[in-house]
C-alpha cells in the first residue's frame, strides 16, 4: 500500500472520531460504512444539525491538509471539551470512550512508524528511477524542435552537487558514511551552491573582494568584482611571490590571508605538479566558496543571464576557478556535474566564451548521457555561431544522435530520424575533416581496412596539408573524445559512413571540393580564447600544437594568456630602478636591498617616505660611500725582490 493510501485511511478513521468533521467539509468516505460507527458516533449524530449552523473560522482549510497535518491529541480532546461545553455536557461518557478508543489507535499507529517508513523509501527509490531512466532527456516533437521551455543554459542547483551524482552511482550509504554525525557536531558556516566548506578550512572573514552590478541591459545582468584596497596590497605581494619563483613563499602568504584567490589557484597547480591532487582539488575548491561568500544578492547562479566580464583581472579568477573544478569533477568520475559547471562558465560570458568551453562541452555531454541537451544546442545555436565548423561539434553531434537511435525506449519515428540525421551530419563530418578518421583510430587501436588505409582522402597528406589552428582542434578532440569511439555498435556504424564518403570522394562529389575550399580559407589562425583552453586543458596532442609565440612567452596559472585588450582598474607600483655608473660592489648590495637607493637619489613619487626608511636609505648610503673611499685608497705592493735566490752560503 503506498504512502499516501496510508495517511488517506487514517485520516478518514481520525476524522470519524473528531467532532470538527463536519464543520470542516469533509466526507469520510465509504470506509466508515465498511468499519462501523464508533461508540459515541450515535452522540454526535444527533447534533449534526445544531453544528451545521455554528460558523467556521478555518474555512479555507481544504482536505489534503488535514490529511497531510493531521491533528495531535492535545488538540483532539481540546476540541471535543469545547465542544461539550457548548453541547450542555450531554456526551460526556461519548468523550470517554473516544479516548480510550484514540488509546489504542495510537497504539496501532505506533506499530507502523518502520512499515511508513519503509513505504516512504520505496517510493522516492521508485521516483528517482523515474527520473534516472529519462537521462535527463526532454521530450521531443515529431518535427524535431525540443520541447524544453527552459533556457538552454540553465543551471539546477542540486546538479552542482556531486555527491547527489555519485549518490545516484553508488548509493548514499557508500558516498556519505559516517559523514551524517559529525555534521550536527560541526560549527556554523555559511551555505553554499558551488563547494561545500570543511571543517580543515579556516574560518572565514572579509577578504576584502565584493560584487557589484554595473549595468542591465534587456534582462542580462552585467557583474563584476572589485578588490578594496587591502586586498590589492596582498595581491602585490602575492605578484613579488611568483616573482620570486619559490612556492613557500605563496605558503606563507596563504598562512596570513588563508582565502586569497590567486594564491590558492598558483599554489593549487604546485599542488598538483607534485602528484598532490587532494590538495590541489580541496585549494580550487576554497576559492570558489571565499567568492561565492561575496555575490551580489541578485546574482544567480541558475538563471543563465548573469554576465562577467574576463577583460577585468578582478572577474578571471572566478572562470579559472570554476573550469579547474570541473575538469577536477571530470577525473573524479562525476560528469553530470562537470557539465552543470560547464553550463555556467558558458552562462556567464556565452558570446565570447572566453575559456572555450565550448570544446569541452560536447564530451561532457556524452559522457553524461545528455544527448538531447547537446543536439538541441546544435540546433538553437548552430545558426549563429557555426558550430559545425567546429570539428567536435561535427563529430560529438552525430554520435548523439546515433545514441539515441539505439534507445528503445523511444518510438519508431524518433528512432528512424536520429538515425537519418547521424549519419548525415557524420558524413559531412569526415567529408569536412578527414584528418580526423586516421588518429582517431589509432588511438581506439582500430586497423583500418586496405581501401581505406590505401585511399589519399584519409591518408597522411589530409594531416599535413590541414592548417595549424586546424591541427591543434583536431588533436584537441581526438586525444580527449577517443574512449567514446571504442563501442563497436559504434565502430561498426563509422565503418559504414567512411566507405560511403569515399564513394562520393570517388565521384568527385562537389561538396567535397567545397570542403576542400573551406578548409583552406579558414584555421588560419586560433584565437587566443582556444590557445588559452588548450594550456588549461593539458592535453599533450594539442599542446604540442601549439604555436611558437604561444610557448615562448610565461603562463601563470592564475591568469594564463591574458587577454590584450584587459580593463584595468588599478596597477601594480613599479620599482625605480635608475640606471647609473655603479660598482660591481655596489650593484651586489643592490641585489641583496632591492628597495633602497644606493645611490642616495630622493625618489619624487607625489608621496614622501616614511622617516625610517630615509634614515636607513641614508646609513647604507654613507655606508656604500665609506667602502668606496676604502676601495679607492688601497694600494696593491708587490712583493720584494731578492736578486740572489739561491743564497750567499756554500754548499758543501
Amino acid at each position: 500500500m503506498s504512502r499516501r493510501a496510508l495517511r488517506r485511511l487514517r485520516g478518514e478513521q481520525r476524522g470519524q472520531e473528531e467532532p470538527g468533521l463536519g464543520e470542516l467539509g469533509l466526507d469520510p468516505g465509504p470506509e466508515r460504512c465498511r468499519e462501523g460507527p464508533p461508540p459515541a458516533a450515535a452522540g454526535r449524530g444527533r447534533r449534526e444539525p445544531a453544528r451545521s449552523g455554528v460558523s467556521n473560522r478555518f474555512e479555507l482549510i481544504t482536505a489534503e491538509e488535514s490529511e497531510d497535518e493531521p491533528p495531535s491529541r492535545e488538540e483532539r480532546a481540546d476540541a471535543r471539551l469545547s465542544e461539550r461545553d457548548a453541547a450542555g455536557g450531554n456526551n460526556e461518557g461519548a468523550v470517554t470512550e473516544e479516548t480510550e478508543g484514540d488509546g489504542q489507535r495510537d497504539g496501532e499507529e505506533a506499530e507502523r512508524p518502520d512499515q511508513t517508513e519503509d513505504n516512504d523509501l520505496e517510493d522516492i527509490d521508485s521516483l528517482l528511477e523515474k527520473i534516472e531512466d529519462t537521462n535527463g532527456l526532454s521530450p521531443q516533437t515529431q518535427s524535431g524542435i525540443i520541447a524544453d521551455s527552459r533556457p538552454l543554459l540553465y543551471v539546477e542547483h542540486r546538479n552542482l552537487n556531486p555527491e547527489n551524482e555519485l549518490k545516484r552511482y553508488f548509493g548514499a550509504r557508500a558516498v556519505l558514511g559516517d559523514q551524517r554525525p559529525r555534521q550536527r557536531q560541526r560549527q556554523y558556516v555559511r551555505s553554499t551552491w558551488l563547494t561545500a566548506p570543511k571543517n580543515t578550512w579556516p574560518r572565514f572573514s572579509k577578504t576584502g573582494i565584493a560584487m557589484h552590478l554595473v549595468d542591465t541591459r534587456r534582462g542580462v545582468q552585467y557583474f563584476t568584482f572589485e578588490h578594496h584596497r587591502e586586498y590589492q596590497q596582498v595581491q602585490f605581494k602575492f605578484l613579488d611571490a611568483v616573482e620570486s619563483m619559490d612556492p613557500n613563499n605563496i605558503v606563507l602568504l596563504l598562512q596570513m590571508n588563508p582565502y586569497h584567490v590567486d594564491s590558492l589557484l598558483q599554489l593549487s597547480d604546485v599542488c598538483r605538479m607534485q602528484e598532490d591532487q587532494e590538495m590541489a582539488r580541496d585549494l580550487i575548491e576554497r576559492a570558489l566558496y571565499s567568492l561565492e561568500c561575496t555575490f551580489h544578492p541578485v546574482f544567480s547562479l541558475t538563471s543563465g543571464t548573469c554576465r562577467l566580464d574576463y577583460r577585468r583581472p578582478e572577474n578571471r579568477a572566478f572562470f579559472l576557478a570554476l573550469f579547474k573544478h570541473l575538469m577536477f569533477l571530470e577525473k573524479r568520475g562525476c560528469p553530470r556535474t562537470a557539465l552543470e559547471f560547464c553550463k555556467l562558465i558558458l552562462s556567464l560570458d556565452p558570446e565570447n566564451d572566453p575559456l572555450c568551453v565550448l570544446l569541452l562541452i560536447d564530451f561532457l555531454s556524452l559522457r553524461a548521457r545528455e544527448y538531447t541537451f547537446l543536439t538541441r544546442m546544435f540546433q538553437e545555436w548552430e545558426s549563429h555561431r557555426n558550430l559545425s565548423q567546429l570539428p567536435n561539434f561535427a563529430f560529438s553531434v552525430p554520435l548523439a544522435y546515433f545514441f539515441l537511435s539505439q534507445q528503445e525506449e523511444r518510438s519508431e519515428l524518433e528512432l528512424s530520424q536520429a538515425r537519418e540525421r547521424a549519419t548525415r551530419l557524420i558524413q559531412l563530418a569526415l567529408i569536412m575533416f578527414p584528418s580526423v578518421l586516421m588518429p582517431l583510430l589509432d588511438h581506439c587501436s582500430v586497423q583500418p581496412d586496405a581501401r581505406v588505409a590505401s585511399h589519399s582522402f584519409f591518408g597522411l597528406n589530409a594531416q599535413i596539408s590541414q592548417p595549424p589552428a586546424l591541427n591543434q582542434l583536431t588533436s584537441l578532440y581526438v586525444g580527449r573524445t577517443h574512449s567514446l569511439w571504442k563501442d563497436p555498435a559504434v565502430m561498426a556504424w563509422l565503418e559504414t559512413n567512411v566507405h560511403e564518403v569515399l564513394r562520393m570522394v570517388d565521384a568527385r562529389d562537389p561538396l567535397v571540393e567545397e570542403s576542400e575550399h573551406k578548409r583552406k580559407m579558414r584555421y588560419q589562425s586560433a584565437p587566443r580564447n582556444i590557445y588559452r583552453h588548450i594550456i588549461l586543458s593539458e592535453m599533450k596532442e594539442a599542446t604540442a600544437a601549439l604555436p611558437l609565440e604561444v610557448t615562448s612567452q610565461p603562463v601563470m596559472g592564475f591568469d594564463p594568456l591574458p587577454p590584450l585588450d584587459s580593463i584595468v582598474s588599478y596597477t601594480r607600483p613599479e620599482r625605480t630602478n635608475r640606471p647609473s655608473n655603479e660598482s660591481t660592489l655596489s650593484l651586489f648590495f643592490r641585489s641583496l636591498l632591492p628597495n633602497f637607493n644606493l645611490q642616495g637619489d630622493i625618489r619624487h613619487d607625489g608621496e614622501e617616505e616614511a622617516g625610517a626608511g630615509q634614515d636607513l636609505n641614508q646609513g647604507v648610503n654613507r655606508l656604500m660611500a665609506a667602502m668606496r673611499d676604502m676601495l679607492a685608497n688601497i694600494q696593491f705592493q708587490e712583493p720584494p725582490r731578492d736578486d740572489n735566490p739561491e743564497g750567499d752560503g756554500d754548499w758543501d
